[in-house]
């Protein structure tokens, strides 16, 4: 498993166990970057995995938000 697909399991697990709810407002790519001490681009590639999977929305230059929970299904886990 990559980088930015261990980054986007992690964060769909925070999802599914309601750590992260719809709403909530991701940390910032610094941020994310300090957490999980990946790049720029793993941190872009993951979101955008979350993104087609509906689970988190955002637009360059502003902040990324939950907007969905799994129902524990996921074949992506």
């Amino acid at each position: 498993m990559s980088k930015f697909e261990k980054l986007a399991a992690d964060i769909r697990q925070q999802i599914r166990t309601g750590q992260l709810k719809p709403g909530d407002r991701l940390p910032s790519i610094s941020r994310l970057r300090e957490i999980y001490g990946v790049s720029y681009g793993t941190i872009r590639s993951a979101m955008l995995v979350l993104k087609a999977e509906s689970l988190i929305i955002g637009h360059p230059g502003e902040a990324v938000y939950v907007c969905g929970k799994l129902d524990g299904s996921s074949a992506n886990e």
